[in-house]
């Protein structure tokens, strides 16, 4: 994989960790309850999600790659238009709830396995892979060990995000529980995903 299309796929990685969604909540509520240490099994948990839908994406654009380049040109596009979609998404979305009503502490077991439950079935996760692998995948080189890079790529970033956000959720959850907050931060991240989507489409354009 080019090393300048892999630090790009890096900055969109860390765009997507970076952005709440549902992964982030479960950590910054188990942050704000257990703690940094304590929560990375749920981090764990999360990555065994996404392993699967990165998985399970690669796959099924892998056989799009082999049938047909319109297709994948086709659902090349459709990611740029869900990247807009989102940023409009995000800019609107409301505070999340961050706090449990149930102050028990859980099992390790468990909170693992609810995490990995979130990814999973997390459908917006497998709609993000989708329009995003087909913008820096190079359609001439064998596919296997870029979705292999990529795929390894999102985790390990991925990790440290959640781990900042442990952190963060622990040390400061006045902050991350303000409406106030939440909201700029959504515009803001709202308003990078459509800059993404223009950049990634301009690039393809020319």
């Amino acid at each position: 994989m080019d090393p300048q299309i892999w630090f790009a796929f890096f900055l969109a990685s860390v765009l997507i960790s970076v952005s709440p969604g549902a992964g982030a909540v479960n950590t910054m509520s188990n942050g704000m309850r257990y703690g940094v240490r304590n929560t990375l099994p749920a981090i764990f948990g999360l990555q065994l999600g996404y392993g699967a839908q990165i998985l399970l994406v690669g796959i099924g654009l892998g056989a799009i790659l082999a049938s047909s380049n319109l297709a994948f040109n086709l659902v090349k596009w459709m990611g740029v238009a869900y990247l807009v979609w989102l940023g409009y998404s995000k800019w609107t979305q409301p505070p999340l709830a961050l706090e449990e009503a149930d102050n028990n502490r859980e099992s390790v077991q468990r909170r693992f396995w609810q995490a990995a439950f979130v990814n999973i079935t997390n459908p917006k996760a497998t709609v993000f892979l989708l329009a995003l692998f087909p913008q820096f995948i190079d359609i001439h080189a064998p596919q296997a060990s870029q979705f292999g890079i990529m795929g390894s790529t999102l985790i390990l970033v991925d990790i440290a995000v959640m781990i900042g956000y442990a952190t963060l959720a622990s040390q400061l959850s006045r902050w991350m529980k303000s409406e106030h907050h939440q909201r700029w931060q959504n515009r803001i991240f709202g308003s990078m995903f459509v800059g993404a989507a223009a950049l990634i489409a301009s690039y393809r354009n020319s």
